[in-house]
């Protein structure tokens, strides 16, 4: 079997994992719970989790709004990490917010935009994973990258925030060398990511690949797309919310700009 030349070491993982720990405990929470979609993000930090705190402190919930793409995959995920998992339709709970925004919009002659039909979701997403983590006394696992977060490809208050977020200072790639390195399928790591929301992929609608935004934020060269990238960046730093990082050494070249 060919090597595998990763950028990230083993050594790298197991810190990931006692940051995890550490922090958890210095919390004083008892787990963590995380939304599983059904992508590489989710299925890593579930594993980092379980590995760092015991699969029986890690809960995952799965939250279509009606119909999600990768509802089998998320399950799937869940049960080869092995930890419990639960289904919440969150269709429900967006019906009940159309429903009392309408006469609001109605007042203002305003149909309801597209940004907020696909952005509420998420948010809703965020509220219930808050409501369990609040009553079993967890904590919220946020598994956003920072590929994504570096050009607002997040819903601010929905997937971008959480008490802690162990991917948050890795790109996509490395995401993948993590999932690698853990030992999770190849398949499910280098699945095509898509945002579950308007069934497009994540590059169809960035209108660049991630591999030449990576490229900037490790090794600051600059393809064809990066004023694209680099507009992107600025006019989301608004989404940028706090959120507890693990810190590794690597330089993001976003900071230079």
């Amino acid at each position: 079997m060919k090597k595998e030349n990763y950028t990230i070491k083993k050594e790298e993982v197991i810190k990931i994992e006692n940051w995890i720990k550490s922090y958890v405990k210095s919390s004083g929470a008892k787990g963590v719970v995380l939304g599983m979609s059904g992508g590489k993000d989710s299925l890593v930090t579930a594993q980092l989790c379980a590995n760092a705190l015991g699969k029986e402190n890690v809960i995952g919930l799965i939250m279509p709004n009606g119909k999600m793409k990768d509802n089998e995959i998320a399950t799937l995920s869940c049960k080869l990490i092995g930890i419990r998992h639960y289904e919440v339709d969150v269709n429900s709970l967006y019906n009940i917010v159309l429903d009392n925004i309408d006469p609001i919009l109605k007042a203002e002659d305003r149909p309801l935009s597209p940004v907020s039909t696909i952005n509420t979701p998420p948010r809703l997403r965020m509220l219930t994973l808050y409501a369990v983590a609040g009553s079993m006394n967890y904590l919220v696992a946020n598994t956003s990258n920072l590929s994504e977060a570096e050009v607002g490809y997040t819903t601010k208050w929905g997937d971008n925030v959480g008490d802690f977020g162990p991917l948050a200072n890795f790109t996509t790639a490395e995401v993948c060398e993590i999932g690698m390195l853990l030992g999770l399928p190849r398949e499910l790591v280098y699945k095509i990511p898509d945002d579950g929301l308007s069934g497009q992929s994540d590059e169809e609608k960035l209108g660049f690949t991630y591999e030449e935004e990576n490229n900037y934020i490790r090794k600051g060269i600059k393809g064809e797309k990066f004023d694209k990238i680099s507009h992107m960046h600025k006019i989301s730093e608004h989404k940028r919310v706090g959120v507890a990082k693990y810190k590794n050494d690597y330089e993001n070249n976003f900071e230079n700009l």
